[in-house]
């Protein structure tokens, strides 16, 4: 099949009728293919390969064209995605801010994710049941286990009257604050899958994370910082592909900060952003040697026209730059008032780490960056329970306690997006002894702000908490909703790849509006 021959292609055709550089080259492949015939070259086949602004320009096929020449044809779809996202009109800078499609409740997002899925029977799913039903034995689903009460009690809170665990004395203050989501539910109990369609939709294939796809959306309203911002997220689980771009321009995906603790004064450790400093050069220095460094990335844009990988390298490289004058100031929390520490919990044992991280985003919130999320591990308790989810709800109630009351007394709660949970729930039934399996049939995730209603419980579990049977809410349905929030439509926001449009909701999800104020 001769695809030069596509009459569904103008630029081909205006090429091959009007540009005389077409005819020269061609001349140039025929004297040089003459002896390389036996190899299976030939112009007629290699110019289905080549860029049409290297035709124009005269030039000699380029590394690139050659790839595509040894495509087997395929090249030319690709060409013809190059040509008709030349033909787009493209914003100048990617990361400018952008209107949104509605209204916008939120503008920006803190996701505060707990990795290794946190027991909702626990700490947020009230259930008498369970405990009037301890030690009895389940028939049916997961036949022969025996049923395990919470071990803590629960109680009304603020004046909705939300039942809440007294692992959260001092987020419970804040309960008129929060919409909990009891029904809940994912595709598959494994660490690795879930968390990956928690951030991206899909666990099958590589996808853009939810902040990328919000970055993409909205921009962002602070050139001198990222975009979207991730501390101490995971290795594993997915690892950088919960924060990565997949197919979308490598603009937005997300800068990762490894702990903000580890290198506080006295504590050694590496930085949370490496190379944030500069000991060699001066500013002017670095200034001068970045300018060279972008003219030679800009020469190489402009002779492989439409290459994203170099536009990409080119905005980070400025992009970093222009950190170096901002991002230190916002993490250094040693200006902050003791009080304001205290209230965090940093300093103490049990909650400095969590307490540096909602802190940090607290101010790279008010910097203007659009998607922050903070990580928090080893929920993931399949034995000793009574001894270590103590420990992790402690480590996490007061920092997010203060910074809901920050956020408030700044009035930035109303316009902000807190999120929090993890990729699924635990069994009500016991494991080990002491401890809960995986649930992905029902759990508890929770949002403030931003929106949603306050003093507020959507849907619910059954009665021992195993499956979610009323309000359910699965991941496309909670991107969905988070989207909305930020005024974007989860059907609309869309990208062209691969021949097709892609969304992070793919062809499902709704919007759960019982729960938007």
């Amino acid at each position: 099949m001769d695809r030069r021959n596509d009459s569904n292609d103008p630029t081909w055709d205006a090429l091959r009728a009007n540009d005389p550089a077409w005819n020269a080259l061609r001349a140039r492949l025929a004297g040089a293919s003459s002896s390389r015939r036996g190899a299976g070259f030939s112009p007629n086949r290699f110019e289905a390969g080549l860029s049409p602004s290297r035709l124009k320009a005269g030039l000699s096929p380029s590394r690139r064209d050659a790839l595509r020449l040894l495509s087997c044809g395929f090249g030319l779809l690709a060409l013809r995605g190059l040509a008709s996202a030349d033909a787009r009109t493209q914003d100048d800078d990617p990361l400018a801010p952008k209107t949104p499609h509605h209204g916008a409740r939120a503008k920006r997002v803190l996701f505060l994710c707990m990795n290794g899925a946190p027991s909702h029977v626990d700490t947020f799913d009230y259930k008498p049941k369970l405990a009037e039903h301890d030690g009895q034995t389940l028939s049916g689903y997961r036949q022969g286990a025996k049923l395990m009460a919470s071990p803590w009690t629960f109680s009304q809170k603020g004046k909705s009257g939300l039942w809440m665990s007294e692992l959260f004395p001092e987020l419970s203050k804040h309960a008129d604050e929060l919409c909990l989501l009891h029904g809940m539910y994912t595709d598959v109990p494994a660490h690795a899958q879930a968390t990956v369609k928690l951030h991206t939709g899909s666990f099958q294939f590589v996808r853009p994370s939810m902040g990328a796809w919000t970055l993409y959306g909205l921009g962002t309203t602070n050139r001198n910082l990222p975009g979207f911002v991730t501390i101490n997220p995971p290795s594993a689980n997915g690892g950088a592909q919960n924060y990565g771009n997949a197919f979308l321009p490598a603009t937005y995906q997300g800068m990762r900060i490894g702990s903000v603790r580890a290198a506080r004064a006295g504590r050694g450790g590496a930085a949370p952003v490496a190379n944030m400093a500069n000991a060699r050069w001066s500013k002017e220095e670095q200034r001068a040697q970045l300018d060279l460094l972008q003219k030679l990335n800009r020469e190489k844009a402009r002779r492989d026209s439409g290459d994203a990988e170099a536009d990409a390298v080119i905005e980070s490289y400025e992009l970093a730059f222009r950190m170096q004058a901002e991002l230190p100031e916002l993490l250094d929390l040693s200006k902050e008032k003791k009080t304001t520490l205290e209230a965090y919990g940093i300093g103490e044992q049990a909650t400095d780490e969590f307490g540096r991280q909602c802190l940090t985003a607290r101010h790279l919130a008010e910097a203007g960056v659009r998607f922050i999320e903070l990580g928090n591990g080893n929920w993931d308790h399949h034995r000793n329970l009574r001894e270590e989810l103590p420990q992790r709800c402690r480590g996490i109630d007061k920092p997010i306690a203060a910074l809901l009351a920050d956020l408030k007394q700044r009035g930035m709660l109303e316009d902000t997006l807190v999120i929090w949970g993890g990729e699924f729930g635990r069994t009500p039934y016991a494991q080990n002894g002491d401890g809960r399996d995986h649930n992905n049939r029902g759990f508890t995730t929770w949002m403030a702000g931003g929106g949603v209603k306050g003093g507020y419980a959507h849907g619910a579990t059954d009665e021992h908490g195993i499956e979610a049977v009323d309000g359910r809410v699965s991941i496309h349905d909670w991107h969905a909703t988070i989207l909305h929030l930020l005024g974007l439509d989860h059907e609309r926001l869309t990208f062209e790849h691969a021949g097709r449009p892609f969304r992070l909701t793919e062809t499902y999800g709704n919007v759960v509006r019982e729960i938007l104020a």
